[in-house]
Formats: C-alpha cells, sequence, structure tokens
C-alpha cells in the first residue's frame, strides 16, 4: 500500500514537472519554446535568425540596444503565419508590435537603453520563420 501511494505520488510530481517545464513554470502561463540572445557578427547591424514554433509555444529572443537607436523587424514564414511582438526593457509592448497586432513588419526608435524582447509565435498550427533583426 506504501510503496502504491509513494509511486502515485511520484507520478504526480513528475506529470507537475512536465507540464510546469512545457509552460514556462507556470508564472505568466504563456508557452514557451526557446529563449535565444541574438548576438550581431562584428561590424554587421543585421541578424537573421531561423527557427521553428509549435502552436501554441513562442520563441523569445532578447538583444541589447540604446534609446534612440532604430530597430528594423521582418519575418517571413512558409506556412505565411509567423508573428512577432516587441518588448522593451520595462517589459511594455512597443506600438504596433503589441500582442495581437499580428505584426510581421516593424520599424521604430527605441525608447529606452536595455534588453528588449522578440516574441515570436504562429497564428494558426506551427510556423518555420526566419527572422531579420537590424539595429542602427
Amino acid at each position: 500500500m506504501r510503496r502504491s501511494v509513494a509511486l502515485v505520488i511520484g507520478v504526480l510530481m513528475f506529470a507537475t514537472l512536465a507540464v510546469n517545464g512545457q509552460t514556462g513554470g507556470g508564472q505568466t502561463g504563456t508557452p514557451k519554446g526557446k529563449t535565444q540572445r541574438v548576438h550581431f557578427a562584428r561590424g554587421r547591424t543585421t541578424a537573421v535568425l531561423h527557427g521553428s514554433v509549435v502552436r501554441g509555444t513562442q520563441d523569445r529572443y532578447i538583444l541589447g540596444a540604446r534609446a534612440d537607436q532604430t530597430m528594423i523587424v521582418h519575418i517571413t514564414s512558409r506556412e505565411k503565419n509567423a508573428v512577432f511582438t516587441i518588448l522593451g526593457p520595462d517589459a511594455t509592448a512597443l506600438q504596433g508590435a503589441e500582442e495581437g497586432a499580428d505584426a510581421t513588419d516593424w520599424t521604430g526608435t527605441l525608447p529606452l537603453n536595455g534588453d528588449y524582447s522578440i516574441w515570436v509565435g504562429p497564428t494558426r498550427g506551427n510556423a518555420t520563420y526566419t527572422l531579420e533583426i537590424t539595429i542602427r
């Protein structure tokens, strides 16, 4: 009997860990894909990133930039369903690239110094994408 109870508790703990791992630990409830810091090649102002995201998840790209720099972001996908959201260092979405805007192109002057996050997700199904980020 004790072994059965211990086994059930173990299985429940494992299942909880597995679910939390898929949803980012349950803190925001937003399912995660990969998180990657963007590095620009020496002398380059553009980075081109390739990835794929499964329905219900988002990939996150983090890059440092300064206030008053211009950022240009463009995404394409084979399935024509990849979009992005951009968050500033203060976790505020940038106008025109906020959640629900389904942004595929964005250009703007950055308001703050710090790390910006670009979250990529599909509008439907899975998406295989190319993300191009330029900082000037």
